[in-house]
């Protein structure tokens, strides 16, 4: 149906024009997180707006059936961006814009689309007087091409945490990286070197959780675009190398009040935590097996998630150490005061995530619950015996059971939505099975000769 042009969009069309933009990218992602795009020449910008772009929607995954396959793309214009690797030696350049999906047999949002999903549980949030804001730290790694261009696991420096040339000599490329994002509209805390050699990280600051979900999908756009400018392969694998550590996407969160001040500080406790916190806390804890199957969705996040390399797999929470699933981190002043999630993972779908685990933090405040005494004493080192007097359980050790927990929870479950739940179920079984059903060179050389 057409439109009147939006002021916002108005100002994306002067911008097009200033910037000699000559080709749009309409951005959205598929169920799985892979981000889809269509692109369109920046005459065709007003149209998008006032119209949107009709795409087959039969030919995402898990979106709809071949006899219900016209989808339509609605840019938001709030998302806007110039790609900086996409100037053309004519001075053109290209752009994106991030889509919301509608269903055009109704017109009303596609209930399979990612975003939208998200958008749901900030409804929520927002009917029950908050805001919430997210600010995540996914992890990456840095290998090296081979002569054909493909991707090998040669991490191309040596470095470790926090280290500095001449031992990261990947400094170069995040530094091309964090320009990048820059121009985009990032704005950039920090970024540094991680634990395993070619592993890295880079931190934008907190904002609101759609913009936020938003953010990561274009940050790992970015991340790989500028890594092959340096003939280097960027990926969010959870762990590309066995035996050291893998990467995750530490997730901070936050719910501020109509009024602008944060609900999650309570200067008067003793971890500055207030109860909406706490109950917030203890929602996530409850559905975190259900949760992994979303944030950390692939067969190869849980060789993450195992004891030794710093992931979390223990259901508790602390003040103080990393070894408990979620963290309440330092803060400098009441606005800081946040949880962090740390086992979620690059791989995730971010729209999907977030929404999973806004959904069982505000279930948890709906509820009330009571969350339990912080574990102040590593984990890591205590033997089964005591984690049971202590009360703690484990998170699912494979996708199968974490996808039994998800089938279990009907709070996630719904977070999802029917259409999104039940695709994402049979991908993920899928998976699984295919995964369970495959020889890896690791049996090849360990029996292969023995028996």
């Amino acid at each position: 149906m057409t439109s009147e042009l939006s002021e916002a969009a108005e100002e994306v069309l002067d911008e097009i024009e200033e910037k000699n933009v000559d080709f749009l990218r309409l951005q959205f992602t598929d169920i799985l997180g892979t981000i889809k795009n269509v692109s369109i020449t920046a005459d065709q910008a007003e149209k998008a707006f006032t119209e949107g772009i009709y795409f087959d929607g039969s030919s995402i995954n898990g979106f709809v059936r071949i006899q219900e396959s016209d989808m339509r793309l609605d840019p938001d214009p709030s998302t806007f961006s110039v790609l900086p690797w996409r100037e053309n030696v004519e001075g053109g350049s290209s752009a994106r814009l991030i889509c919301d999906v509608i269903d055009t047999s109704t017109g009303k949002p596609f209930s399979g689309d990612p975003r939208g999903v998200l958008k749901r549980a900030i409804e929520r949030a927002e009917d029950m007087g908050y805001t919430v804001n997210a600010a995540p730290e996914p992890e990456f790694f840095l290998f090296e091409e081979d002569e054909e261009g493909r991707a090998t696991t040669n991490t191309n420096d040596a470095g470790g945490y926090f280290d500095l040339a001449p031992k990261d000599l990947a400094s170069d490329v995040r530094r091309d990286i964090i320009y990048g994002l820059e121009d985009m509209g990032f704005d950039i805390e920090a970024s540094h070197h991680e634990v395993a050699q070619g592993q890295h990280e880079i931190n934008f600051t907190y904002d609101d959780a759609l913009t936020t979900a938003d953010n990561v999908a274009t940050f790992r756009s970015v991340v790989r675009a500028i890594a092959a400018e340096h003939d280097l392969h960027a990926t969010f694998m959870p762990k590309p190398i066995p035996k050291i550590n893998g990467s995750g996407m530490h997730t901070h969160i936050s719910l501020f009040t109509e009024d602008g001040e944060n609900a999650f500080h309570d200067e008067d406790d003793e971890f500055n935590l207030s109860d909406t916190a706490k109950s917030f806390t203890a929602g996530i804890l409850e559905h975190a097996p259900a949760i992994t199957a979303v944030t950390n969705p692939t067969v190869n996040s849980y060789k993450r998630l195992v004891p030794g390399y710093e992931a979390p797999v223990y259901v508790a929470w602390s003040d103080r150490n990393r070894s408990a699933l979620i963290r309440k981190p330092a803060a400098r002043t009441p606005a800081a005061s946040r949880i962090e999630a740390r086992f979620p993972d690059p791989s995730c779908n971010p729209y999907l995530a977030f929404a999973a685990l806004i959904h069982a933090g505000l279930d948890g405040v709906e509820r009330e619950l009571e969350c339990e005494d912080p574990v102040r004493e590593n984990i890591y080192d205590f033997d089964e015996a005591k984690r049971e007097e202590y009360g703690i359980t484990t998170l699912p050790e494979n996708l199968g059971e974490a996808v039994d927990e998800l089938e279990n929870d009907e709070v996630i479950s719904d977070a999802l939505g029917e259409h999104v739940f039940e695709n994402f179920v049979e991908a993920k079984r899928q998976e699984h099975k295919e995964y369970l059903v495959d020889v890896s060179d690791w049996e090849l050389d360990r029996y292969l000769e023995k028996f």
